[in-house]
């Protein structure tokens, strides 16, 4: 009988505290493969370096120009994912921890 008293702090820590703790790691994971996947590090990293690694005479200013060029569309196009991914995570979180509060606020409604 006494664990039963304290099954709802039981299920308001562990929808409060455990899970977006584990939801919260579950999405930097997911980020950090995103990062991995789609190169951003090593687009940034390698900016200013020519395209294909050439560098006979004449073609290594060409090469850089285009690198950074092409370089540019990739890193904004990243970005824009990264952004649109991370508005999708932190509404799944807010969303996650509203779904409780919700949930009573509508039971308690009058039809």
């Amino acid at each position: 009988m006494n664990g039963y008293v304290l099954l709802p702090l039981l299920f308001l820590k562990f929808w409060y505290i455990d899970s977006p703790r584990e939801l919260i790691g579950y999405f930097l994971s997911f980020n950090h493969a995103f990062l991995q996947l789609f190169s951003l590090p090593v687009l940034l990293s390698t900016f200013f370096k020519p395209l294909k690694n050439e560098y006979r005479e004449g073609l290594v200013g060409f090469s850089r120009i285009m690198g950074m060029i092409i370089k540019s569309w990739f890193i904004t196009v990243d970005l824009m994912i990264l952004v649109i991914l991370l508005v999708i995570e932190i509404a799944a979180v807010i969303a996650f921890l509203a779904f409780p509060v919700a949930t009573v606020w509508l039971l308690s409604q009058k039809l």
